[in-house]
């Protein structure tokens, strides 16, 4: 019996591996189809419509700026009727900026920049204000050849080869192409103008601040190398926390260094304001001088007039809107009539790009990104309300006109035609 059970149990066991011998031999289940992915219909342009989009800082103490923009855009527009060709013309106005932080941030410009790319009718976008916004949205555009015309930006390696940070430009261009133009000039020649003005008002010494941003950095550290290149003494220099509630500590570290000017490389939104107030607040009542991105009423309403009157210079691309002759008074005239008031400094420069736009739409003659982006980097002796100008290879204008403004009685008042003009 038991030899019985062990022979039984060797053909059982026997049984079982081949069993799974066979098993392995078959060929695997084939896996069940996946599900049809679930898309929406591919978007389709509108023959009848192209569309303009701005992207600018609408939150924030830039508003009263960009407002100004964006009425120079609108009205660039309006005089065309709204149209070019049989093409109906729609602008849109983007907000890159939130209100928790003030100003714009990268999330904001990220989802501007694809909302455009996303909407076929979309064949030109104005912006950025910010260069550090740029940085952001240049290379998304780049890769589908939308148009992008700033009226603002100045960081010079957002174009300009050997002029920025490593990899600048060619990192916003993973085409290759030139898709991004601006109408006003570059820090590098702001940066330089700006030191050799400071010279001239008689400053020998200079403490140098910035904001760490892009715009603020960089334009600080053109105007230290040509400081030093002129003989002026840098006494000091500094980042700020533009999160920072006041900066008198910093301040009275600035005093104890005894420069003649205080030279800071930001805007309005980061804290120009403050650093005025807290100066005067320990008893620095030195030269100031700060860049274009302060040249905007809210600068002043910031600091307070007393606390900048007589002693605070700034540099601006350009000619203020009182200065401004031919095609630019004629716009500054109707921008009063229309609005009631005076336009802040970068209005015109909104309602160039608004211009620039519709030729490069009228010189392309279809509506196709990539036609627009060349026809608009072929626009030469452009005859507008900024003089006669071209765009370069990079897509930088050919304009250099640079002045100087001081603040006087609580306004900005010219002063002085920098570089070039000079």
């Amino acid at each position: 019996m038991r030899l019985q059970s062990i022979r039984t149990l060797a053909i059982i066991a026997a049984a079982f591996v081949a069993g799974l011998a066979c098993e392995a031999k078959k060929p695997a289940a084939a896996a069940p189809a996946p599900a049809p992915a679930v898309t929406n219909p591919a978007p389709k342009q509108d023959d009848k419509i192209i569309k303009i989009v701005s992207s600018l800082p609408r939150t924030g103490s830039a508003k009263a700026q960009t407002d100004t923009i964006v009425n120079g855009i609108q009205m660039a527009l309006e005089e065309a009727g709204n149209k070019v060709g049989n093409w109906e013309i729609k602008y849109e106005d983007l907000d890159d900026a939130t209100a928790a932080e003030g100003k714009w941030t990268p999330e904001k410009e990220a989802a501007n920049a694809e909302k455009a790319i996303k909407d076929l009718d979309v064949m030109v976008y104005i912006g950025t204000y910010n260069s550090g916004a740029a940085k952001v949205s240049m290379p998304k555009l780049n890769q589908v050849d939308l148009l992008m015309i700033s009226p603002a930006n100045t960081w010079p390696g957002l174009t300009k080869p050997g002029k920025g940070e490593a990899g600048e430009p060619e990192k916003y261009r993973p085409t290759g192409k030139v898709n991004y133009t601006r109408v006003v000039p570059a820090d590098d020649i702001q940066g330089v103008v700006g030191a050799d003005w400071a010279k001239k008002l008689g400053a020998k010494k200079v403490f140098i601040l910035d904001d760490r941003e892009v715009y603020g950095k960089g334009i600080a550290d053109l105007f230290e190398a040509r400081a030093k290149d002129i003989g002026l003494k840098i006494v000091g220099r500094e980042g700020i926390d533009a999160s920072a509630q006041e900066f008198k500590p910093l301040m009275t570290k600035v005093k104890d260094a005894d420069p003649d000017l205080v030279y800071f490389g930001g805007t309005t939104q980061t804290k120009a304001g403050q650093i005025a107030k807290d100066m005067v607040a320990v008893g620095l009542k030195v030269m100031l001088m700060v860049p274009d991105g302060c040249f905007e009423d809210a600068f002043i309403e910031s600091a307070g007039a007393d606390n900048l009157n007589d002693r605070t210079y700034v540099t601006f691309g350009g000619l203020p809107p009182e200065k401004l002759t031919g095609k630019g008074k004629d716009f500054v005239d109707k921008y009063k009539k229309k609005h009631g008031k005076e336009p802040e400094g970068y209005a015109v420069y909104g309602y160039e790009a608004g211009k620039i736009a519709l030729k490069a739409i009228e010189m392309a003659g279809k509506k196709d990104r990539n036609a627009i982006r060349e026809a608009c980097l072929k626009i030469k002796n452009f005859d507008g309300a900024l003089g006669k100008w071209s765009f370069d290879k990079n897509g930088d204008t050919t304009n250099r006109t640079m002045s100087g403004q001081v603040v006087k009685k609580g306004k900005f008042e010219f002063a002085t035609m920098l570089g070039d003009e000079d």
